[in-house]
């Protein structure tokens, strides 16, 4: 059984989501990889590289949903299992594919079982549903978070689709935040912000944190709404689900959205005033008192060992 990825990539840059959905469909039987960009040479390059692909096949466009739809659609039929991260493109694209190809889509994997039985979470991650499908073909989206990345050593030969992805859609414009922190969706440390902290101002406390930590960067719906962070760095439901070895939930009380986009979590830090909240009920470790106290002190012992290092 043959298994097309399509490849995460942003700016030029692979994503580290693909080398995971690559490790967690590795058992399912040879993996091709589908890169499409407008120059795809280098991240074809990158995906090459990775552990247990075959092929790399690089089609020349983007992946606006239309245009990777009808590409996706022509190139399923060699395919037992076409997979995506569960992320924007993902869920923008399979949806599109399985309604053309008259398919029921197995979104937000967090476990293979086998051939056709996939485990994914329900009711906001308060349950885990057993999927068995007996389709011809399998429609997947696979939360990356949830499983380890594949290893790097590979030379996979690559091959360029001849047939140019054709969009009836237009890109006219990207709206991204620039950051060197590590991606959000895959780092192995977080550090997180809610609505306590106040104002934007405030809230280059957990920037400042999360650099000398070097993790990644974090907020509640409640503090994107109120503009203090931007949309990109949300956690929850309706925002990144993450899976960290570790995560700081800094002014963060813990409502259901923001508990389902963490419940992968090895080790939950909560710093927090109120010692009812449910965040710190459920937090490994928890420090009650007031953040700008707290943080930086942290900050400064951060930067004391570090000197002494």
């Amino acid at each position: 059984m043959s298994t097309l990825v399509i490849a995460d990539h942003d700016l030029g840059v692979l994503s580290p989501a693909t080398a995971r959905v690559v490790h967690a469909v590795a058992e399912l039987g040879p993996v091709e990889v589908l890169v499409i960009a407008d120059d795809a040479a280098a991240i074809a390059q990158s995906v090459a590289a990775i552990a247990g692909v075959t092929k790399v096949l690089t089609a020349s466009g983007n992946s606006v949903a239309d245009s990777a739809e009808a590409l996706l659609s022509t190139l399923a039929v060699r395919y037992h299992y076409v997979v995506a991260s569960a992320g924007s493109v993902g869920k923008d694209v399979m949806p599109r594919l399985s309604a053309k190809l008259d398919l029921m889509p197995v979104t937000d994997v967090i476990e293979i079982l086998g051939p056709n039985r996939f485990v994914r979470p329900i009711y906001a991650g308060n349950a885990l549903q057993t999927v068995t499908d007996n389709q011809p073909k399998h429609i997947l989206t696979i939360r990356a978070s949830a499983f380890r990345p594949a290893a790097g050593g590979n030379n996979a030969p690559i091959e360029t689709i001849d047939t140019p992805v054709i969009s009836t859609a237009k890109l006219i414009a990207q709206h991204r935040t620039e950051s060197d922190t590590p991606d959000l969706a895959t780092a192995q440390i977080v550090v997180g912000g809610g609505v306590a902290l106040g104002s934007a101002e405030n809230f280059k406390l957990i920037e400042q944190l999360a650099k000398k930590l070097g993790a990644a960067i974090g907020a509640t719906r409640a503090a994107v709404d109120a503009g203090y962070a931007p949309n990109d760095w949300q956690v929850g439901q309706t925002g990144k689900i993450i899976a960290p070895d570790l995560y700081i939930a800094i002014g963060i009380s813990g409502a259901l959205q923001h508990l389902a986009g963490i419940q992968g979590a090895k080790k939950i830090i909560a710093i927090n005033s109120d010692p009812e909240a449910a965040l710190v009920k459920l937090a490994d470790v928890a420090l009650i008192g007031d953040l700008f106290e707290i943080i930086p002190q942290l900050i400064a012992e951060l930067e004391k060992a570090s000197v002494h290092r």
